[in-house]
């Protein structure tokens, strides 16, 4: 019996667009506590903000909720800062952090 081959189409209105900006490049990570550490590129990086990490066997999304400096939580970071941020899922060395517009 041959096999029902099936097509999709898809609207491009329901395409959604997503603007994303680099902010920077995991340089560590600590695996058991799920933290990676951040050096903060161009457009800064608060709580609340939304990311998007990236990688080679990474790719996920999500809203930063704690940040630290030096061991000292903060509510924004800017450039040229070194972060270190609670992430969900496991991230690795280099993967690419985006910020979601």
């Amino acid at each position: 019996m041959p096999k029902k081959i099936v097509k999709k189409t898809i609207k491009k209105s329901s395409i959604k667009k997503v603007k994303e900006e680099r902010i920077g490049k995991i340089t560590h990570h600590f695996a058991k506590i799920k933290v990676a550490i951040l050096r903060i590129g161009k457009p800064g990086l608060k709580i609340g903000d939304k990311i998007h990490i990236f990688g080679s066997t990474t790719n996920f999304e999500q809203v930063v909720k704690s940040m630290q400096i030096d061991h000292k939580a903060v509510a924004k970071a800017k450039q040229g800062n070194v972060v270190g941020l609670k992430v969900g899922k496991k991230v690795r060395l280099g993967d690419i952090v985006f910020k979601v517009k």
